[in-house]
């Protein structure tokens, strides 16, 4: 992947991961690769079934993206195991987060992930969940999480990160900078939280620093606004808790990704233009937009916009695609994807 030898339209796409509906390589998802020229696709529940059919819609994508002349495809999925699993049996189903003993648990986890993932062509695993949710509090992720000791989540949370990228699957912790204290579901609506930045560092922020220190491949920003970090932007469009705090005070190197701008969160209180804005501004990789319509041609305009005409604009962007050029030369050697 020669960064320098794409055209606009390419460096726009690939900063972009996208929904689509169906089970096969259809016209939506040929338009999404050959025309918006998308760096990476997530697959829900409606686009799976059994494996064979996985694999082949997985191979025939990639194949279709490099007859295109794209990069390979970034191709993720939420399988958290427990109540997020979007791959059902004859995939293996683990109990969740919050029913692993110990390390050996996380590994187990981890490894047959992996090989399940792989077998079929999915190379992005949106795991594992590192919020921490405090003892006494009933927060939406309460069911999702490995504890209420940020020690525990670390451990557990760097065992499935080391095991999932040992075996081929790239990793990407969430949601930063941890929502582990929220009661309101972001699914629906802009969730507050009011805490202090060092209360943050001292817990929250503990298992995301651990996934850092092992190399996670990538980190999703939560939809949550932090009053105290900063009153105006949730996390997904902060330049303060996305470029000043995870980049910078922090050290991550590698991909930054919203959690899907469909969400009540975001829709409900911001535009696709603004949102895309904030994006661009806030050294975030990858704007990541779960269902078809029209939101997605339109951050495509946007970025591509922004590679075009904004010098400043432009230089940034480069930074995310070879943020995402080096993962995709680990991980995704185009002799190593599969042919339909």
């Amino acid at each position: 992947m020669n960064i320098f030898n794409l055209s606009n339209e390419q460096l726009a796409g690939q900063r972009l991961m996208v929904g689509f509906n169906g089970t096969e390589l259809n016209r939506e998802l040929m338009f999404l690769i050959d025309t918006l020229k998308v760096g990476g696709i997530i697959l829900f529940a409606g686009n799976v079934s059994t494996p064979d059919q996985i694999e082949h819609l997985c191979g025939s994508a990639q194949a279709y993206a490099i007859s295109c002349g794209q990069p390979p495809l970034f191709i993720a999925i939420d399988q958290e195991g427990g109540q997020v699993a979007r791959l059902k049996a004859p995939f293996t189903q683990f109990p969740g987060n919050s029913k692993m003993g110990g390390e050996n648990d996380a590994e187990y986890f981890a490894r047959t992930t992996a090989e399940e993932l792989t077998r079929v062509g999915i190379n992005m695993d949106m795991a594992p969940v590192l919020d921490v949710v405090p003892e006494g509090i009933q927060g939406v992720m309460s069911q999702r999480v490995f504890g209420n000791d940020p020690q525990w989540v670390s451990h557990l949370g760097v065992k499935v990160i080391e095991n999932l990228q040992n075996n081929g699957v790239m990793a990407v912790a969430k949601h930063f900078p941890g929502i582990g204290r929220t009661t309101l579901d972001s699914h629906l609506d802009l969730p507050t939280l009011s805490v202090e930045r060092k209360t943050l560092e001292f817990f929250d922020l503990l298992p995301f620093d651990a996934a850092i220190k092992r190399n996670v491949a990538g980190i999703m920003l939560s939809h949550i606004l932090y009053t105290d970090i900063d009153p105006e932007w949730p996390a997904s469009l902060s330049t303060e808790i996305a470029r000043d705090l995870l980049r910078n005070r922090m050290g991550f190197r590698g991909i930054v990704i919203t959690d899907d701008l469909d969400m009540g969160a975001i829709h409900k209180h911001y535009d696709i233009e603004t949102v895309m804005e904030r994006i661009l501004s806030a050294d975030i990789d990858i704007a990541l937009i779960c269902h078809k319509g029209p939101k997605i041609e339109n951050a495509f305009e946007r970025i591509r916009k922004g590679f075009r005409d904004s010098g400043e604009t432009r230089a940034k962007g480069m930074e995310s695609i070879q943020r995402i050029r080096k993962l995709k030369t680990k991980y995704l050697a185009t002799e190593n994807l599969r042919a339909v």
